[in-house]
């Protein structure tokens, strides 16, 4: 009985110390919000921001999906299902991720003609999430350094964009970078196979 005590004890104290760190890590995310969204610096770079978030809604993927499938190659046909399929993939990753942790999003603040976003949940990005995905497929599949230094530069304005925007907390954009990475890796290797 004891021993069972004693146990219920530690858990018990771990998981108040995991309590605090969450909340310690939350409060810094707020807090690094506010710096970046405040940030004159951050305003100089509104109008390529405000570019950025648009550009995350699927705009250059779709217009250059569409320029393989015009003027590409058969291997480019099969590269754009691969980006298709992660597309699929990562979206539905992205809400179903999103339904789980439920994080409301940072307080709106309207800027220029943009608007509020469609889903209440803010963990993860899925804009940066796609961002990042589709980085890294263009970096594996057409690994010319103007291709890679380009996309992860995109990438990285559509994930800082939903932070100065205040869609996104900072911890919702590498969280959607790192899963639209995770996914595109993962899937590669499998979709090439497929589409062979």
């Amino acid at each position: 009985m004891r021993a069972v005590d004693s146990l219920r004890m530690r858990a018990a104290r771990a998981l108040e110390m995991l309590d605090r760190a969450v909340e310690r890590v939350l409060a810094w995310d707020e807090r690094a919000l506010e710096v970046l969204a405040s940030s004159p610096y951050m305003r100089l770079l509104s109008f390529p921001l405000l570019v950025a978030t648009y550009v995350g809604y699927g705009y250059v993927w779709a217009a250059l999906a569409l320029a393989l499938v015009i003027f590409g190659t058969p291997q480019d046909h099969k590269n754009v299902l691969i980006g298709l399929s992660v597309t699929i993939c990562v979206i539905l990753a992205g809400q179903l991720i999103k339904g789980v942790v439920a994080r409301p999003r940072p307080v709106f603040v309207r800027r220029g003609f943009h608007h509020q976003f469609l889903s209440s949940s803010s963990f993860p990005s899925n804009h940066t999430a796609m961002a990042f995905a589709m980085a890294y497929l263009v970096a594996r599949l057409y690994p010319a350094w103007y291709n890679i230094l380009l996309l992860y530069l995109l990438a990285f304005l559509i994930g800082l964009s939903r932070v100065y925007l205040r869609e996104h907390y900072p911890l919702d954009v590498l969280g959607g970078a790192a899963l639209g990475t995770y996914l595109a890796h993962g899937l590669l290797p499998w979709l090439s196979r497929c589409v062979g």
